[in-house]
């Protein structure tokens, strides 16, 4: 059974940092590329970033390029997220995913697997 499993999350205040992990089991996804993505209160969920199979290859949305970074670790079936000058706005359940394709996606159909979420609140 593939699981995804995202930790890290919680309440800091605006200005502060919080590393999501995102922990895979169930097969290797070192072979595919793997996104995170979030909903807040209200709306849809939306893309946060993406990173491609071999790590080189990154994307974010405009909204959290430059604060945000996504990472991977191969040997230990991990993807992060470095979250820096979170704002109130950031506030989300924040989900990770990954696809079986190598390349990386914004779209959340083209992800294969989802995490069940983790929530972060960035209090103003």
């Amino acid at each position: 059974q593939v699981q995804l499993v995202e930790s890290g999350g919680g309440l800091v205040q605006a200005g502060d940092s919080l590393r999501l992990s995102c922990a895979a089991s169930g097969r290797t996804f070192s072979s595919s590329g793997m996104g995170w993505f979030r909903q807040a209160p209200g709306k849809e969920r939306e893309f946060v970033a993406a990173i491609g199979w071999s790590g080189s290859s990154t994307y974010y949305a405009g909204s959290v390029k430059g604060r945000f970074t996504i990472s991977r670790d191969k040997a230990k079936n991990t993807a992060y997220l470095q979250m820096n000058s979170l704002k109130p706005e950031d506030t989300a359940v924040y989900y990770c995913a990954a696809r079986v394709g190598v390349g990386l996606s914004t779209l959340q159909y083209e992800y294969n697997y989802w995490g069940q979420g983790t929530q972060v609140t960035v209090s103003s």
